[in-house]
């Protein structure tokens, strides 16, 4: 019996040593899968924090497409506005309106004389600040016509005569002699004054000698006492205008009031110049915020594409997150049952060692009893001899 639990021992051994290599294996395929488990586990974290600021990134583009919207149909408006509003000026300006009947059908032949150089309001530019002063400095003036000569001149009086136009003053600048200027005179350096008008407007070079024929002895000054002081310190001697459009005249006469003029003919040209820098940037800042808007809407568009690859590498990755959940489920569903069987191994084992244990403490008692009984035989063996 004890050599037959001893082999019973040796095999369940075996087993035990088995079942431990098996557990040692199969701790080893679930660390893997741990592992993996792990690896899904941080990619899809990764995953849903890149879908998360993707996501955003698509809010905040649409936001930007929504706002960019807004502020293209303003510009728009604005820009239509604007140009209708220049396209306009420019019309009143090339059919001369606000100027005598005379005026515009001299202009009209402008194409087809080249001596009809223009009009003074078209040939004198002067800032927004002195318009009203140059203007008032001007007076009928500003309608004159310029020609190159006096033969253009005589050719269209003679047109106007023959066909009833009306009268207009013509200004031949071969013609035009420079009187003197008040550049230099005392009266420069008196209070409040702003300069001589021929020096506050800009022409072309060829028209220098007619702004200062027409403008050179004009004082402009900013207010009306300042004008007021001056022209009796000189006797009113001086033609003065003030900024606000008073007019001194030489001799005391004294020109004022409100400041009507309805026509503005001086401030045509640079109001449409204005009007064509502002049309120009209204539409270079329609085309900057169209040109972004197109760009945000192709990151919006790029945007949710990656988004969309990145949920599917989410949906991957959680596919691979169960597979090696469910492997490792089974495998420690399997380590214990391994687990388990040896021990159940064991407790068998021990059985066998106490088996054995009692068998050999049997063994010793029978040995005893045997050793016992021989004596007892010798004994009567003796007795009987």
């Amino acid at each position: 019996m004890l050599e037959q639990l001893n082999i019973r021992k040796a095999e369940l051994s075996s087993r035990i040593i088995r079942g431990k290599s098996e557990e040692s294996a199969q701790d080893s395929v679930i660390r893997t899968q741990t592992g993996q488990l792990d690896t899904a586990n941080e990619a899809i974290k990764k995953l849903m924090e890149q879908i998360e600021q993707g996501n955003a990134e698509v809010v905040r583009l649409k936001e930007q497409i929504a706002k960019g919207s807004s502020e293209i149909d303003k510009k728009q408006q604005q820009y239509h506005r604007e140009k209708s509003r220049l396209e306009s000026l420019v019309n009143i300006t090339e059919r001369y309106d606000g100027y005598g009947n005379s005026i515009r059908k001299i202009m009209e032949l402008k194409e087809q004389r080249p001596g009809i150089l223009g009009v003074i309001a078209d040939i004198v530019k002067v800032e927004k600040q002195y318009e009203t002063a140059i203007e008032t400095a001007l007076g009928g003036t500003i309608q004159n016509i310029v020609t190159d000569n006096e033969n253009t001149a005589k050719d269209l009086i003679a047109y106007l005569k023959q066909n009833r136009f009306g009268r207009a003053t013509f200004l031949p600048l071969s013609a035009i002699q420079v009187r003197n200027t008040l550049e230099g005179e005392p009266c420069m350096k008196e209070k409040g004054v702003i300069g001589a008008a021929s020096d506050l407007v800009r022409v072309s070079f060829e028209y220098e000698k007619l702004a200062k024929y027409l403008l050179g002895r004009i004082l402009v000054v900013d207010n009306i006492d300042n004008a007021l002081a001056i022209a009796r310190k000189y006797r009113h001697s001086l033609r003065i205008v003030t900024l606000e459009g008073e007019q001194l005249n030489p001799g005391g006469s004294m020109t004022g009031g409100a400041f009507k003029n309805t026509s503005n003919l001086l401030g045509r040209r640079r109001e449409i110049e204005e009007l064509e820098k502002k049309v120009k940037e209204l539409a270079a800042g329609y085309n900057e915020i169209r040109q972004s808007m197109e760009d945000n809407r192709s990151r919006r568009n790029e945007m949710r594409d990656t988004v969309a690859a990145l949920q599917q590498k989410f949906q991957e990755q959680s596919i691979q997150q169960n597979t090696a959940r469910l492997n490792i489920e089974q495998l420690e569903k399997k380590a214990e049952e391994i687990r388990g069987g040896y021990t159940r191994i064991e407790r068998e084992q021990e059985e066998i060692r106490l088996q054995a244990r009692d068998m050999q403490a049997d063994n010793i008692k029978i040995t005893q009893e045997l050793e016992a009984s021989k004596r007892d035989e010798e004994e009567l063996e003796t007795f009987i001899e």
